[in-house]
């Protein structure tokens, strides 16, 4: 079957997921930049989420761009990448509003359960596609992929250390996809 309508679907639920983020936002109680300051947690959790966000729908926009078709496996491997990126709101409100208490930060790692599930589809796709395709040159070993699994696995019982240094290695994680990846778009252009 076409790939249209299941990227027609995904772009709806991102489009959701991230209305539902800045709704979260709240509007400061007075008239003063002092008024902002209470916001910053929530503010700054937002960003980060929307950057993730963002990055998922780049990553998936630019990856069926290079396959043909779509299968079963892959509509419910797609709908499961979109179930964890759906808890993004309730993760990134719970860590704002909680100032990055250890818990809440903690619960983030669901980044990790992303991670997983892009990793799934991935691996529809190319049983789907084969070796020999587009898909599959662009795909290759992906180093990212499997430091970002780590990096996020790592975070979840660091915050009990420090949350801090959870905060950061998510951070990282978001710099290192935030540099554009250019090996769909070389396929495309081959």
């Amino acid at each position: 079957m076409g790939k249209g309508r299941v990227e027609a679907f995904s772009d709806g639920v991102i489009a959701i997921i991230i209305t539902i983020m800045v709704l979260e936002l709240k509007v400061p109680h007075g008239a003063e930049f002092s008024a902002l300051a209470p916001l910053w947690p929530t503010f700054l959790s937002y960003v980060l989420s929307f950057i993730y966000v963002g990055i998922y729908w780049n990553n998936l926009h630019n990856m069926f761009h290079t396959v043909q078709r779509v299968d079963g496996r892959v509509l419910w491997a797609n709908l499961h990448l979109l179930f964890w990126l759906s808890l993004m709101p309730v993760t990134t409100a719970f860590m704002g509003e909680n100032h990055f208490a250890p818990v809440p930060v903690a619960v983030y790692g669901v980044l990790a359960l992303c991670a997983a599930a892009y990793f799934i589809l991935v691996v529809m796709l190319h049983r789907l596609h084969g070796n020999d395709t587009a898909f599959a040159r662009a795909v290759g070993a992906d180093r990212k992929e499997k430091i970002s699994v780590v990096l996020y696995i790592a975070a979840i019982p660091l915050t009990f250390v420090n949350q801090w240094i959870s905060v950061a290695l998510y951070v990282l994680v978001a710099m290192i996809w935030f540099v554009p990846d250019r090996r769909f778009e070389r396929q495309i252009e081959k």
